[in-house]
């Protein structure tokens, strides 16, 4: 068997909060696996004065149950995996290009990626063509392939780190040991512990995307 590949094109969603020609900053937040990006959005509502919030969706869709009912999406799988981070990074990077065709001149991008945003979100700020102010990793994991030498691309990015202390799928431990690694590469950040399970909680939310 001989396994080979070809480019296509494809039509991707994403769903937007405020307007876009009116706000000197824009928030692109990345959604978690098995999530939409339309239901992700609204945990970001009211959050929109004064900017615009996006929120693009991955490219792979799949049922949730067994009855078709429920639909999710994630931004990949271990499947061909660096393919489909190649395909992550080109999609994010032409985005925010059609969305600078109507933005303000000069508007700062941001990004939150939550769960398993986190990995997407930190290998486009590394990889990627688009130069971001702040980044917030939110409840995921930094990926392993990016080393020392890979993280000090973030070195004068604004890097917030967030937890909650309850949460099903990390503790403290995985935060520190991220925390650890920025330290490692001279990348100035800061930890945020709140109390909570695994989702985002909207006091600290509001408050790191209002610079705080």
């Amino acid at each position: 068997m001989e396994e080979r590949f070809i480019h296509v094109r494809r039509t991707a969603r994403y769903h937007l909060l405020g307007r876009l020609e009116a706000a000197p900053e824009f928030w692109i937040v990345l959604h978690g696996y098995g999530q939409l990006a339309r239901y992700f959005l609204n945990a970001f509502e009211g959050l929109e004065e004064g900017r615009v919030i996006v929120a693009p969706e991955g490219l792979s869709r799949f049922y949730l149950d067994t009855d078709h009912s429920r639909v999710g999406a994630t931004w990949m799988t271990r499947e061909d995996r660096l393919h489909e981070i190649d395909d992550q990074i080109s999609y994010l990077d032409t985005l925010v290009a059609d969305l600078a065709k109507t933005a303000m001149p000069g508007a700062a991008i941001n990004v939150l990626g939550f769960s398993q945003g986190v990995a997407t979100a930190t290998r486009w700020a590394i990889q990627g063509r688009t130069s971001l102010n702040k980044l917030v990793l939110w409840a995921g994991s930094v990926p392993p392939e990016l080393d020392r030498d890979a993280l000090l691309a973030l070195r004068h990015t604004n890097i917030d780190l967030v937890l909650g202390d309850m949460d099903e799928y990390a503790d403290a431990s995985v935060l520190e040991t991220i925390a650890r690694r920025f330290e490692s590469a001279g990348v100035p950040h800061r930890k945020h512990l709140f109390s909570g399970a695994h989702r985002l909680e909207p006091v600290l939310l509001g408050r790191l995307m209002n610079g705080e």
